[in-house]
């Protein structure tokens, strides 16, 4: 059976015809936000007989493999009656005219028209039609029209020429993926045996994708799932049942843990290209610079070395973000960008959730343009529920736009005129508020400010075209993508929007809030055609299933610990209250029950708080009793240098005791691997509710209205998953040992401890004494 490689018109276009500079000017920006509605407005301008975003597909067999070439036409003029020529029709979106002479002649714009018309008239066998090209200006609407007839034979010139340049390549490509296949047949499993339940882990990701299905795997840290679902998928590479793979991650720590799984099966023998997306702003060489040639010297002359530094960098195959900068300095060529066109030919992405869910940068290239087999695997995917409701949702500022006025109030009096409407609207806003409150939520959107912020973005974009470098262009820049934004989501509002706002001081925030991110979860699920949802804590799994928007036939698994029972002590407990308005009265309860955790062996230990206040009235009476213990406390707005040094000083063997504040579901209440003796106890007070405020409750009323379970969604599913990523900090290998203490009446309850695993089976506690004792058995007890 011959190799398939499917290749986007738009891309093989690009691959063909493109030379030059790298040019991200405005127009490309603005098109993402208003061009699809620039195109079904001319789209419905148009005749009965004309047909809108028309597939067209074509299939080449070479020697020893078949190029798939697809894509959608934006509209045909279709002769039915052989009475008027057939007409391709391409429409492209600008923010400003080119020169007369330019525009008829661009050739990527030509080259795509071109190719689009081979493509159909091969299809329904015709000899002669016409190309159009339609521009439409995004501001003034104003359409211009370049038609021309050809026949097509002189349309399989051109295409046959522009195939036979990226035949070559695409030799390449296919020679590497039979080597890819026969190393993955051959492929086994990187250790010498499976952990317990890793293998299933395995066996249920590989039947996932190759049935097509939605899976939820709970598993708990230390079962190997990053290797389990990895290893599982690769394979299904081979078997021809998904043709890429995009791991997904809500940390980079994520993406490192995915790393180093690819990076075991290439030490086996694995020739698989994996690459690791980076943001731009964290990648950029030239940070401040417009990516344009003029102020960029990795943009000037990116096409022309392009083609080239692809061949030499795809000589590798684990393509991290360190391997890319390196090889796009030797070729001068902007790293972010050229990672985009690498993603074409890798197996594997590692990636952050943002470039498969988030509408403003998902992967378009893929996910609009090809219909490749894909599969997401969702790692640590409890956070999938907020990032979502953050991607989804939108907010402008009043003081956002004051700022700006003040900065080119003699610089551009329009937009300075545009911005005082806005604010104005705002100052009404701000007054309106019910009974003088300072946060209120309303079902409905916002009335007569989209209209206003269209015409600042307008004239925001009349002057940034023009990359003009002034103290201001960084202000004006920000705020052009907030306006953007919020009229994307604006028009987007539905019944899982609530508008939110709130007043502070003199300044007021207006957000369009994503209540329920199920149903845009479930359009961006369409991208692919299988995912694997896996974390060690989705508990409870109807509760993921619906707020991820899974199909009803979506499967959900639940892991037991793979190690032994006996390794992990869990105390409860449940006669102290941690209810914010009894913590100044138990905190000193609190104390002892930590004291009493730390006291009984030397090592290293986590407490976890469900707030820096909380964690800080309790660290303040449990230093003035621990006068000489080292400790180590979790500050707001951590660089990546300061947690590195946090996590540094949990080292094994330690001769004194540590002890870490630190916050749940924060950057050290999950994701960080303290094995052995790095870590041998943690604390969790609270039961981990987010915080009472505005978009909670509106949360809380949203689901109960919907079914009933108004505070399970927005604080005790959220919640518990909080604390028992905390506790998962203890047990990461079958040599680890640990005890972990929950401080909590509610964690006596059932509604709380139904919630807990089984194999923890909690021993109650009744005070301090108490835990010292069966701390005491515990540690004197040989695994």
């Amino acid at each position: 059976m011959k190799n398939v490689l499917r290749i986007s018109v738009r891309d093989l276009v690009e691959y063909g015809c493109r030379s030059g500079d790298l040019d991200y000017d405005f127009s490309g920006i603005r098109r993402a936000v208003d061009a699809i509605r620039a195109h079904q407005r001319i789209q419905r301008s148009r005749p009965a007989h004309y047909q809108a975003e028309v597939p067209v597909t074509y299939r080449l067999e070479a020697e020893d493999f078949t190029l798939h070439i697809g894509g959608r036409i934006d509209g045909v003029y279709i002769n039915r009656d052989k009475t008027a020529e057939t007409v391709i029709e391409e429409i492209k979106t600008v923010s400003r005219w080119p020169d007369a002479d330019e525009l008829p002649e661009n050739p990527m714009h030509w080259g795509q028209a071109m190719v689009y018309g081979f493509m159909y008239a091969v299809q329904h066998g015709i000899r002669e039609l016409d190309i159009q090209l339609t521009y439409s200006h995004l501001d003034s609407g104003e359409i211009r029209e370049n038609r021309r007839t050809v026949v097509v034979e002189d349309l399989k010139v051109f295409f046959e020429d522009l195939i036979g340049r990226y035949l070559d390549w695409a030799q390449t490509v296919i020679s590497w993926c039979r080597r890819r296949d026969e190393s993955i047949r051959s492929l086994q499993f990187p250790f010498p045996s499976y952990r317990p339940g890793q293998r299933r882990m395995a066996v249920e990701t590989y039947r996932a994708v190759q049935a097509r299905d939605q899976l939820l795997m709970q598993a708990p840290t230390g079962i190997g799932k990053t290797m389990a679902v990895v290893f599982a998928s690769v394979k299904a590479i081979a078997d021809g049942h998904t043709d890429k793979v995009f791991y997904l991650t809500a940390r980079t720590t994520g993406q490192s843990a995915a790393e180093k799984a690819v990076a075991a099966l290439g030490k086996q023998g694995l020739r698989l290209k994996s690459l690791t997306l980076t943001a731009k702003d964290k990648i950029c060489f030239s940070p401040g610079s417009a990516c344009i040639a003029e102020e960029c010297e990795f943009a000037r002359g990116y096409y022309d070395r392009r083609n080239e530094a692809l061949k030499d960098i795809l000589l590798q195959d684990a393509i991290t973000r360190q391997y890319l900068q390196c090889a796009c300095a030797r070729h001068r060529l902007c790293p972010f960008e050229l990672s985009l066109e690498l993603a074409l030919y890798a197996d594997c992405i590692i990636c952050d959730y943002n470039y498969a869910f988030d509408p403003r940068v998902f992967l378009r290239r893929f996910f609009q343009e090809t219909q490749d087999h894909y599969t997401f695997l969702v790692d640590e995917a409890h956070n999938l529920v907020d990032r979502a409701r953050d991607m989804f949702s939108a907010e402008i500022r009043k003081e956002s736009f004051l700022q700006l006025r003040r900065e080119i109030k003699s610089d551009l009096p329009d937009l300075y005129k545009n911005l005082g409407k806005v604010n104005s609207w705002m100052l009404r806003a701000r007054k309106a508020s019910p009974g003088q409150q300072h946060s209120w939520a309303d079902r409905q959107p916002p009335e007569g400010i989209a209209g206003l912020l269209r015409q600042s973005a307008s004239a925001m974009e009349k002057w940034l075209i023009r990359n003009i470098k002034t103290d201001f262009r960084d202000s004006l820049l920000d705020l052009y993508f907030e306006i953007n934004n919020f009229l994307r989501v604006v028009e987007r509002c539905d019944a899982a929007y609530v508008t939110c706002y709130d007043r502070v001081a003199k300044d007021l925030q207006v957000k369009l809030f994503c209540v329920d991110p199920a149903g845009q979860i479930a359009e961006a699920l369409n991208r692919c055609e299988s995912v694997v949802f896996f974390s060690a804590t989705m508990t409870p799994a109807d509760y993921f299933k619906k707020v991820f928007g899974c199909r009803d036939s979506a499967i959900a698994l639940n892991f037991p610990s793979p190690f032994a029972a006996e390794n992990l002590k869990v105390f409860v407990a449940d006669r102290i209250s941690t209810l914010y308005r009894r913590r100044e009265t138990t905190a000193g309860a609190v104390a002892e029950m930590l004291i009493a955790l730390v006291g009984q062996k030397k090592g290293n230990y986590l407490l976890f708080f469900p707030s820096y206040r909380y964690m800080r009235l309790v660290h303040d009476i449990y230093r003035g009793r621990c006068e000489n213990m080292d400790i180590i406390v979790q500050k707001p707005d951590m660089s990546e240098e300061d947690r590195s040094a946090f996590l540094a000083r949990f080292v094994r063997q330690k001769p004194e005791t540590l002890t870490g504040f630190a916050v749940m579901g924060g950057i050290f209440g999950e994701a960080i691997d303290l094995v052995g003796d790095r870590l041998c106890g943690a604390a969790v007070v609270g039961v981990g509710l987010p915080a009472v405020c505005l978009e909670r409750e509106v949360i809380r009323e949203y689901y109960a209205e919907q079914i009933h379970a108004g505070f399970e969604f927005a604080y005790l599913y959220p919640g518990i998953n909080r604390v028992l990523q905390a506790a998962g900090r203890v047990i990461r290998s079958e040599d680890d040992r640990g005890a972990v203490v929950l401080i909590d009446q509610r964690f006596g309850t059932y509604r709380y401890r139904s919630l807990l695993p089984r194999e923890w089976n909690p021993i109650s506690i009744v005070g301090a004494k108490h835990l010292r004792k069966h701390l005491l058995d515990f540690w004197n007890t040989e695994a």
